[in-house]
């Protein structure tokens, strides 16, 4: 959910430039089943304009009137939306709703935290009642400081409820390779919310305009290439070049990242990893057996779109810990 709260305060600088004003909307709690979980936010601006959304879109419009009142007190306001006689995920929904107005000293911090890839947390303070409270509210807790989201005053001492989330780093692909099914790769990529760094051959020339939304390019030769991995960070190494490949998997053989992928077919896999274990024979059993060759979900794939979404689907289902199935198969909650 960070890249969504990421989205967001870009959006609130932007408009403010405008001179507009904004309300963020945060689920805090939910009883029963709904389409999206706590932590969701969106953010209303005083001329209608919305960005993000707490549900598939059928509460977005009843937020949007309950903002009003919220626009004319700066109070913070808890809206309940009972879902059960109007949708079909048969929940109760708890909004928070309050204005978003942060100091500077919020947006250097926020910036800094998500430049540098650290974990903050969030609470929210609030009562599962409809109505306005001058003390409902929300904190930002940085690594070095707590800042709230406008000038009111808010306290965990006033015997209100809790709503405590962890946000960790925006999660980032790293593409090696940049031909025309990376370049799918990286717009499946950068819709699913994900950061995306594309690593080229010099050689190639290409820029930043060949891969809309991307977060970085890297033009570097194989043996120059100085990766630093972490737990929220995922790997695909598709360069269409075997030798390339080889290099690249030596670069990173030491790297911990939470998912390293290999395009192509099982044979080549395999005298890739021969290869690699006899000029690295130093090469960890360990690493051999979390790179993910061939890399993707077996959906019968064939275009570099469908396979695309072949390969961001493993990534999830390593980094939810999931193994894939037909939803219709699975007995109980979707969310778990």
């Amino acid at each position: 959910m960070t890249h969504e709260l990421k989205h967001i305060v870009q959006e609130f600088e932007e408009k403010k430039k405008l001179g507009r004003k904004s309300v963020l909307a945060t689920v805090v709690a939910l009883d029963g089943s709904s389409y999206r979980r706590p932590g969701v936010r969106m953010l209303i601006f005083d001329n209608g304009d919305m960005v993000g959304a707490v549900s598939g879109g059928c509460v977005e419009k009843e937020v949007l009137r309950q903002a009003e009142s919220v626009f004319a007190t700066a109070d913070g306001k808890v809206m309940v939306y009972d879902g059960r006689y109007r949708l079909g995920c048969e929940g109760i929904l708890y909004i928070l709703l309050e204005e978003f107005n942060p100091d500077a000293a919020f947006l250097d911090q926020f910036w800094d935290t998500i430049k540098t890839r650290q974990s903050f947390s969030i609470s929210s303070y609030f009562e599962k009642e409809p109505g306005e409270n001058p003390d409902y509210g929300t904190l930002f807790h940085f690594q070095n400081d707590t800042n709230p989201i406008n000038n009111s005053e808010v306290s965990d001492s006033k015997g209100l409820l809790q709503f405590e989330q962890e946000m960790h780093p925006c999660f980032q692909l790293v593409i090696i390779g940049a031909e025309h099914d990376a370049v799918q790769l990286c717009k499946y990529a950068t819709a699913t919310g994900w950061e995306v760094t594309v690593v080229a051959n010099p050689r190639e020339e290409k820029s930043e305009r060949d891969f809309p939304g991307i977060q970085q390019l890297i033009s570097v030769e194989p043996e120059f290439y100085q990766p630093t991995l972490d737990n929220q960070t995922a790997v695909v190494v598709m360069t269409h070049s075997y030798v390339k490949d080889l290099q690249f998997l030596m670069a990173l053989r030491e790297q911990k990242g939470i998912y390293i992928g290999l395009l192509g077919p099982l044979r080549r896999r395999e005298k890739l990893f021969d290869e690699l274990m006899e000029r690295c024979p130093d090469v960890s059993e360990e690493f051999l057996e979390s790179v993910h060759g061939p890399a993707g979900i077996d959906i019968g794939a064939e275009t570099p779109q469908e396979i695309a979404v072949s390969v961001v689907s493993e990534i999830l289902t390593v980094v939810r810990g999931k193994e894939p199935t037909l939803l219709k198969h699975k007995m109980g909650r979707i969310h778990t």
